[in-house]
């Protein structure tokens, strides 16, 4: 089983990247958290330096074996409680960890706000509901259950980029990240930063 993976990134998408260790290309598939920090880490592609760490779950399937990358053991721990959820397989656990930044999520699924989660694209309100009702008890060890916090106006910018066309649980990673990175920001620098986010992506 592979746990961990350290190398140099040979491609790279939101959905996936390919390292290379010791001159063997994984393919390894990741949440878009996390290709968010390959990104903002600078990795370049063929970067010939060990560029990426990641956290790694090893699914076995009857075809083989796919790998599923996290930035955090923290991801990777959320991860693999969102599979043991009955009817979430490990696809959709990725599409639920790039749909609401880890903090978010955790704190949602501890205050039983299924609502919130059934915002999440592919996640209907049964999903969201199994998600609190299996999961709710199980989030004390994953961090601060509260949500992020947003200065005053970083919702007019998650607005103006949801009104572009972005999909609101990207847009709101986008912003939290710029704001992070970029504490005094106004809101036209905000935005400029988020729209370079997203236009990685």
């Amino acid at each position: 089983m592979i746990g961990y993976l350290q190398g140099r990134v040979l491609d790279k998408s939101p959905e996936r990247l390919l390292v290379d260790v010791g001159g063997v290309g994984y393919e390894v598939f990741v949440p878009v958290s996390t290709f968010y920090e390959v990104e903002r880490q600078g990795v370049e592609q063929g970067d010939p330096r060990p560029t990426v760490a990641l956290h790694v779950h090893t699914h076995l399937r009857e075809d083989g074996l796919t790998l599923y990358g996290f930035w955090t053991a923290r991801e990777k721990r959320l991860f693999e409680r969102l599979i043991a959820v009955s009817g979430i397989g490990p696809r959709l656990a990725r599409v639920v960890l790039s749909g609401m930044p880890p903090g978010e999520l955790v704190g949602a699924i501890a205050s039983g706000d299924a609502a919130r989660l059934a915002t999440i694209p592919g996640v209907g309100k049964k999903t969201a509901e199994r998600m609190v009702l299996e999961l709710r008890e199980k989030m004390a060890d994953l961090g601060e259950a509260a949500p992020q916090p947003t200065r005053e106006g970083d919702d007019d910018v998650v607005s103006a980029l949801v009104n572009l066309g972005y999909k609101r649980p990207l847009a709101e990673r986008a912003v939290l990240q710029a704001r992070r990175d970029h504490p005094d920001a106004a809101f036209a620098d905000l935005l400029r930063e988020s729209l370079s986010r997203l236009s990685r992506a």
